[in-house]
């Protein structure tokens, strides 16, 4: 990272495999281990041992390297993304969802793209389980509550749903 390419943790571009917070941790994590075995590896070859493999990275650590166009090659420029990771991580917009089942993790990318596009491009899922939430989802945000659950639409709608059952069965 050069003086002219310096990012800061709200310039970072998340992959669409980073999914949710934890996801974001694991990049951190990941991170400071490929940093330790670097570091290894050079302290290594300075004292004449063998030739080490280069560390194995997770796909999400390697697209999120490759979308921000970063390198690993020098270790205060690793410390240093390594500390800007841990304030994203800190500081990454996040929305809670909640569903009755297991959101399955496709489904799960196509709703981080749309909140990445609509709302905010760090936004990253928290997803919770109710199982007794029929249909549909509880949405939070740091300053709202958004109930998009069967039971939500429904609530409020009692003498509606009477007419409508009424007419149906021809009554009036």
């Amino acid at each position: 990272m050069t003086e002219a390419k310096v990012k800061t943790p709200a310039d970072f571009v998340l992959p669409s495999n980073v999914v949710t917070k934890g996801d974001v941790s694991r990049l951190v994590s990941d991170l400071e281990r490929v940093d330790n075995e670097l570091t290894s590896i050079s302290v290594r070859k300075k004292v004449g041992s063998r030739e080490q493999p280069h560390p194995g990275m997770s796909d999400q650590l390697t697209d999120f390297l490759d979308q921000n166009s970063l390198e690993l090659d020098d270790s205060h420029e690793r410390t240093e993304l390594i500390k800007k990771l841990r304030k994203l991580k800190d500081t990454v917009p996040v929305i809670h969802m909640t569903f009755a089942s297991v959101a399955d993790y496709d489904s799960l990318q196509k709703l981080v793209d749309w909140f990445r596009e609509s709302v905010h491009p760090q936004a990253v899922i928290e997803v919770g389980l109710q199982p007794a939430l029929v249909g549909g989802v509880y949405l939070r945000t740091p300053n709202h509550v958004h109930d998009f659950s069967l039971r939500g639409i429904l609530d409020g709608q009692h003498d509606l749903l009477v007419k409508e059952l009424r007419a149906l069965r021809g009554n009036s």
